[in-house]
């Protein structure tokens, strides 16, 4: 029985996310050990208030702790914890070595070459995207392009199963608020909305080009959706400001009361306090999307680069539109295409498309706030659209 627990994952806000279930299983397998997750400090919020875990320790990887130095210090701080069982569910350098000088009595888990050596048990990923062989180009890139072909939760269940030997009780996505940031988004829902006003949150930016929607389609949705008597709520970072600009630039109701703007002044805490209050999600392939997810809420979701087997949202009543084009999934952050051809992998997925399921769902939920809709455990599998060019 293992009493003291570390589980790494110092990834972005949608794999931090994703990796929610592992503690509620590890909870419920080890429930007196001491369990700790290791996260990136600016991603604080998402788990700081997790029930399952007993604390976290944050690296600034991006500011005191980055570089070969600053690494070897804090691999001290993480030896002197005196760790009976590491887990790394994040495969780069940085974390395998973290793992691997832990100094830790069982080490398991994803892990680079070389570090691998000073695992008891190393485990792949099949969720992440892989590049074989050498390709078209010869003897230099690029490779083959091969996709994930299982979901990440699975894949980092699949570690506790066959490391551990726990048959996991998925209890899905998971996010819990301080009393602080609940009040703050409370207060902020009061201030824009009315008790009986039905808000849809869209969430426009993401960090490649080719995950991104066209915000021309955006803008027609939320009029579409203002038009039919619901309020709209931008979201996103500070890096989305330009866009949402640009976005609500083309609408027709642009000055509309029913438009209300939170890019960029709200934490990620707050955010999931506003995305509960809200009746439907139609986002990019995001962190928020993830969020949205741990807070009940019913997302519509884009697919171009991105490959759905390893990151749908983890979520049986919420939609997936797959792109229509044969190059997806192709993994790059910039469209190669030019003209025409140029991101056609979202072009080519239609408004009419979109303000389809988005009506459904609105229809079937009867425009009820995440918070009030039933738990639905188990049911982590979304509904994937394989669009077809000519759908709508």
């Amino acid at each position: 029985m293992y009493q003291n627990i570390l589980v790494i994952n110092l990834m972005q806000i949608g794999d931090l996310m994703l990796t929610t279930p592992v503690l509620g299983v590890l909870r419920k397998a080890y429930p007196q050990a001491q369990l700790t997750l290791l996260a990136d400090t600016r991603w604080r919020e998402l788990v700081e208030c997790n029930p399952n875990i007993n604390r976290c320790l944050f690296m600034d990887k991006k500011g005191a702790d980055k570089g070969l130095i600053s690494l070897w210090r804090f691999i001290g701080k993480v030896r002197a914890q005196k760790f009976d069982l590491v887990i790394n569910l994040h495969r780069n350098e940085r974390a395998s070595a973290i793992a691997a000088f832990s100094g830790a009595k069982r080490i398991v888990g994803y892990s680079k070459p070389l570090f691998s050596l000073f695992f008891d048990k190393v485990m792949q990923n099949p969720s992440i995207a892989h590049h074989m062989g050498w390709g078209p180009g010869g003897i230099f890139p690029p490779y083959r392009y091969v996709p994930g072909w299982e979901h990440q939760v699975h894949a980092h269940l699949n570690v506790l199963r066959k490391t551990l030997g726990i048959e996991p009780d998925d209890g899905g996505l998971e996010m819990a608020l301080s009393a602080e940031n609940r009040q703050k988004a409370d207060s902020l829902w009061q201030e824009h909305f009315s008790v009986e006003d039905k808000v849809i949150a869209l969430n426009i930016g993401a960090s490649w080009e080719t995950k991104r929607w066209p915000d021309n389609y955006f803008a027609q949705c939320a009029d579409r959706l203002i038009e039919k008597g619901y309020k709209i709520a931008f979201f996103g970072g500070p890096m989305d400001l330009d866009i949402v600009e640009k976005c609500i630039g083309q609408m027709q109701h642009k000055d509309s009361r029913d438009l209300h703007i939170f890019t960029g002044k709200v934490s990620l805490a707050v955010l999931a306090g506003l995305l509960r209050k809200c009746v439907l999600f139609l986002t990019t392939d995001s962190g928020p999307m993830h969020i949205g997810v741990a807070m009940n809420l019913p997302v519509i979701t884009m697919f171009g680069a991105s490959p759905v087997s390893g990151f749908y949202p983890y979520d049986g009543r919420s939609v997936l539109l797959k792109s229509p084009e044969n190059c997806h999934p192709c993994g790059m952050h910039v469209c190669p295409h030019q003209g025409r051809k140029q991101l056609a992998c979202m072009k080519n997925i239609p408004v009419d498309v979109v303000m389809h399921y988005a009506e459904a769902l609105l229809e079937k939920f009867q425009g009820k706030p995440a918070y009030a809709l039933p738990p639905h455990k188990g049911n982590y599998q979304c509904h994937v659209i394989e669009l077809a060019k000519g759908d709508f």
